[in-house]
């Protein structure tokens, strides 16, 4: 793949749109995914990543396809540079939303369901992939609602995928999804909230006494913001994302 053919870029320089197609293989997958974010850290930090996702297949329970687990393995790092990304990343979710489409919609910083949003965790033989999708559910329902989505199996819809937090925000109607949830979010692309994604991502994983550092480090940086100073880079806060 091209990185031509990987995304576009908007009018405004500072969008990037992925061209995602979810009948690609996992590998070609993999190969966009990597694309897209080699060029979004070429580019200038308020770059905001937009993920069009959806559009499953009837038939599209069979996730991951034809792949090995060398294949699978770089699927999901490739996922893990979109949820680490020093940019701003949006999904924009319509249709039905399965497979490498929803992995890459719990991966994302937000997270925007179009009208008649179903989020349908993929289902091989009766038992639902165990990727790295679960360990997202657990990550941003809790384990008990994870818990049912996996043991009960069904879709989700787009109230209670909102009601879970699994969406970020629901739009009212079919309007183009891509401006609307871009508007959404475009005052959020920067360093400062960069910084904040980082604390909020290693909230669940690092201690409170390790975690200090670099909150304090983050909280020196907008009190000197505030009084019209500027930010400087101390070693704690680059731990934070700075």
């Amino acid at each position: 793949m091209t990185t031509a053919q990987a995304f576009t870029e908007a009018s405004d320089g500072l969008s990037l749109v992925m061209n995602f197609d979810e009948a690609q293989s996992l590998t070609d997958l993999t190969a966009l995914i990597n694309s897209v974010c080699d060029r979004a850290e070429s580019g200038p930090q308020d770059t905001l990543l937009v993920l069009p996702l959806g559009a499953l297949a009837p038939d599209g329970h069979g996730w991951p396809g034809e792949a090995d687990i060398r294949a699978v393995n770089r699927w999901e790092r490739a996922v893990r540079r979109i949820e680490t990304l020093d940019r701003t990343s949006i999904a924009v979710a319509h249709g039905t939303c399965g497979g490498a489409a929803l992995d890459l919609l719990l991966a994302a910083d937000f997270r925007v369901g179009a009208p008649g949003l179903r989020m349908r965790p993929p289902v091989n033989g009766g038992h639902i992939w165990p990727g790295m999708a679960l360990y997202r559910l657990v990550r941003l329902t809790g384990p008990a609602a994870a818990r049912r989505i996996v043991m009960h199996g069904g879709d989700i819809t787009l109230e209670q995928a909102v009601l879970l937090g699994l969406v970020d925000h629901a739009l009212d109607d079919a309007q183009d999804v891509t401006g609307a949830s871009t508007s959404f979010v475009e005052r959020m692309a920067d360093k400062e909230t960069a910084i904040r994604r980082q604390l909020l991502r290693e909230a669940t994983t690092v201690e409170f006494d390790e975690a200090l550092g670099a909150h304090l480090a983050a909280c020196d940086r907008e009190l000197r913001r505030l009084r019209g100073g500027r930010p400087g880079t101390s070693a704690p806060e680059r731990r934070a994302g700075a």
